[in-house]
């Protein structure tokens, strides 16, 4: 390969493999800024790629080219509805979110593949998908000298949708009265109740926006990249996502940053090869790099990075 279609591959492979990332990190963003931490987020990516999988296989022939499209917005509603779990066990109940979140991520595996073995006649996986969410050219950026072939060209759009989203959360975040109220709720609930804000609403809305973009993340990775549904294509992408939030410090757009950053090193196992200077190394220690690179990133940043003050801490509302 010369060295501009090596440029190529590699930033093309890091969209493809960071854009489940993107959308799940800032998923979890938006819930812990609500004060609600969510380890769920895997069990909510492996539901909302199961369901987008589903939706694809059965509706294909009714809606063509715009199914897998359509399949993200059914993996997230039902990203969604399944962190309902999470925000009733948490807020209501006062349930540790640690405990809940690892509820989800254990029911979530279970649950998607007993349904698979339902609609599919015993198996523990789907069939393939066609369509898929294929790469595309974005008109008019692709035809820009250089920047356009590497950036532009066969690309992946969720990607992209993925980083005007990281923006328009940032702006939400810190700049509408919403973004205000769901970070005030995270950072003092007892000054925001006072003022008359209801903590419980704005940590609902925190938990189910990160579940719809949790599960949008999850059918992304499903229709992208696996292109169907079994036991391992959620293979800790929601602890990524979680590790990237953090690498972020539960800032959309420094997580979105820790997301493509996560997805170099796993497009890492497809790509390698073809560049000269790690060519040689073994794939397996690709395959490795994403995992030993999350746990690097956790022990190396949770210390430091200050996360929202009442994040975690179940909240009371006093008579």
């Amino acid at each position: 390969m010369n060295p501009m279609t090596i440029i190529v591959t590699v930033v093309s492979a890091t969209l493809v493999y960071s854009a489940p990332l993107i959308f799940t990190a800032i998923g979890g963003t938006f819930s812990e800024r609500s004060g609600i931490v969510n380890v769920g987020l895997e069990g909510i990516m492996v539901m909302g790629a199961f369901s987008s999988i589903v939706f694809n296989l059965f509706m294909a022939k009714d809606f063509g080219q715009l199914t897998p499209w359509l399949g993200l917005l059914v993996g997230g509603l039902v990203g969604l509805i399944f962190s309902l779990i999470h925000a009733v066990a948490t807020i209501n109940w006062q349930t540790d979110h640690i405990i809940s979140g690892t509820v989800l991520n254990l029911m979530a595996p279970a649950l998607a593949i007993y349904l698979t073995k339902l609609i599919f006649d015993g198996k523990g996986q789907t069939n393939f998908i066609d369509p898929q969410l294929a790469t595309a050219s974005i008109p008019f950026l692709a035809k820009i000298p250089i920047i356009g072939q590497i950036f532009f060209t066969n690309t992946s759009i969720a990607a992209y949708l993925g980083i005007l989203v990281a923006v328009l959360s940032w702006w939400i975040l810190k700049y509408t009265r919403f973004g205000l109220r769901l970070r005030s709720v995270g950072e003092h609930p007892e000054a925001a109740d006072s003022v008359g804000i209801s903590v419980y609403r704005y940590r609902y809305y925190g938990v189910l926006i990160s579940g719809f973009l949790g599960g949008v993340g999850g059918a992304i990775m499903a229709e992208s990249i696996t292109s169907n549904f079994s036991g391992s294509t959620i293979a800790g992408q929601g602890f990524m996502s979680l590790a990237a939030m953090i690498f972020g410090k539960w800032n959309p757009i420094g997580a979105m940053g820790a997301a493509i950053f996560f997805g170099f090193a796993q497009s890492l196992a497809i790509i390698g090869k073809y560049i000269p200077v790690i060519s040689k190394i073994p794939n397996f220690w690709f395959t490795l790099a994403p995992y030993l690179i999350t746990i690097i990133v956790l022990v190396a940043f949770v210390g430091k990075s200050r996360a929202p003050a009442a994040d975690g801490i179940t909240f009371v509302k006093s008579h």
